[in-house]
């Protein structure tokens, strides 16, 4: 019987939750967008949130 590879479920249960994460803060970035309307800033806020490389 092969061995659970446990470290390899752990990254698969990470990469998970990071996109989850990430799609939310897209949804969130949209809502936002769309209550404040189609505007220079919206344009603008997804650079402010990003962190330094």
């Amino acid at each position: 019987m092969a061995k659970p590879n446990y470290a390899f479920e752990k990254r698969k249960r990470e990469l998970e939750q990071k996109r989850k994460k990430e799609e939310k803060l897209q949804r969130k970035l949209q809502n936002k967008q769309a209550k404040e309307g189609e505007g220079a800033e919206p344009a603008a806020a997804p650079e402010a949130d990003t962190p330094p490389a």
